[in-house]
């Protein structure tokens, strides 16, 4: 019976969605992706600190530095594109971006993009997978893996429904905040002593600032009257960037305001 309504789920999405994102990778049903974020959470979860309970921490910093120089060219080319196909052209508005249904050529380019994109949220999950093998268990929190299993969900289904439009502002920001970040990471890997440098908690405040963007951008994309790109959907996804800011700024408070309430 369960098998039967997910399956009918899944028909109903490809029905519905954009079949022009049906070629590419993971796209042309739910099952792929669902099977990955489930593996997922399985793995940084139970399997993988059973694993390591005994073992000791995997040196893998090499590996680890290059997935963050890949990281960082990753989010700098999304940067880069979002700007030259969005940004820079003339129907762009910042309360409402509309749907590109067409099959022109920067159509096709926005939606290899977008995917592009979702790709990302992808290998963003070898983050925790590496906190785990280098038996930093601790840094698997609540925040952590939600986080990255809520953008993977979202990000799935908004490239499955609508491959553009008014999120791309998100996914913009967000690439340019994770370029930012893997930077950072890096150099922690390099020379470890920056992991107290004073200016980690900006990095903080720069994620926060992105939600309190796209909010703002979610909201005025809501009662714009003459923008056509659906209300429904940035109803479903609000309330996640809304509450993404109070699980940040919920770390952010304890990590580095605890100080000023001793």
């Amino acid at each position: 019976m369960i098998a039967f309504s997910f399956y009918n789920l899944d028909k109903w999405i490809n029905d519905h969605g954009d079949t022009r994102i049906t070629q590419y990778w993971l796209m042309s049903s739910m099952w792929p992706v669902l099977l990955i974020l489930i593996a997922y959470l399985y793995f940084v979860l139970k399997l993988g600190p059973s694993i390591m309970k005994n073992r000791k921490p995997f040196n893998i910093d090499r590996i680890v530095m290059i997935y963050n120089i890949v990281q960082v060219l990753y989010s700098t080319y999304l940067v880069k594109e979002a700007f030259r196909l969005y940004w820079f052209q003339n129907d762009y508005r910042f309360n409402c971006i509309e749907m590109d249904y067409s099959y022109t050529d920067i159509s096709k380019d926005r939606i290899f993009v977008v995917w592009l994109y979702f790709i990302s949220k992808v290998l963003d999950l070898l983050d925790t997978i590496f906190f785990v093998l280098r038996k930093k268990q601790n840094q698997v929190t609540f925040l952590h893996v939600y986080h990255h299993g809520m953008v993977l969900t979202f990000g799935w289904i908004f490239v499955k429904f609508y491959p553009g439009g008014q999120l791309a502002l998100f996914g913009t920001i967000n690439a340019f905040v994770h370029a930012i970040m893997y930077s950072y990471y890096f150099l922690t890997v390099l020379k470890p002593e920056y992991k107290k440098a004073w200016w980690k908690k900006y990095l903080t405040q720069l994620q926060l600032i992105q939600f309190v963007i796209t909010a703002v951008n979610g909201f005025m994309a809501l009662l714009a009257k003459d923008c056509s790109y659906p209300k429904s959907f940035l109803c479903f996804v609000l309330p996640q960037d809304i509450f993404m800011f109070f699980l940040f700024w919920n770390f952010y408070k304890k990590t580095y305001l605890k100080i000023k309430n001793i």
